[in-house]
């Protein structure tokens, strides 16, 4: 058991996933293809194996970056374009730690103002038409 346990911390997540969906099919070879083809959507058994390898790749991304630094970029792009308050219920709903839900909350919370503080910044502009026979300040 503890070699079968090593050959397949070398595969990683993929390698788990295999284990997970070897033990839901009983040990069914027919049933593991049959769930790699379901997986694979059009491309069929290639694509279940090449999301098994996909998996692999994005399993290796977080655990270099880390999963806060992932998940802090991914909520400053959404701030763009959603509502904070959203954005905060959906933290909260999260199944992650509170101490990494207050982290995220503070971070797209101090991301939405200084966006806002930047747009702010920016003042109206008044522009001076200067006819012949009189002045006219008229804001644009």
């Amino acid at each position: 058991m503890d070699e079968i346990a090593k050959k397949l911390a070398g595969l990683g997540l993929p390698g788990i996933i295999l284990v997970v969906l070897a033990v839901a099919s009983a040990g069914s070879n027919a049933a593991i293809v049959a769930a790699l083809t379901a997986a694979g959507g059009p491309l069929g058994i290639l694509g279940g194996i090449g999301l098994l390898g996909l998996v692999g790749v994005v399993g290796d991304t977080v655990g270099a970056y880390g999963i806060e630094a992932i998940l802090k970029a991914v909520y400053s792009e959404r701030t763009k374009n959603e509502s904070i308050r959203a954005l905060v219920k959906e933290i909260n709903d999260l199944p992650i730690s509170d101490e990494l839900k207050t982290q995220l909350t503070t971070h797209v919370e101090s991301a939405t103002h200084t966006a806002t503080e930047s747009e702010v910044s920016e003042e109206p502009r008044t522009v001076e038409i200067v006819d012949e026979d009189e002045e006219v300040a008229v804001e644009a």
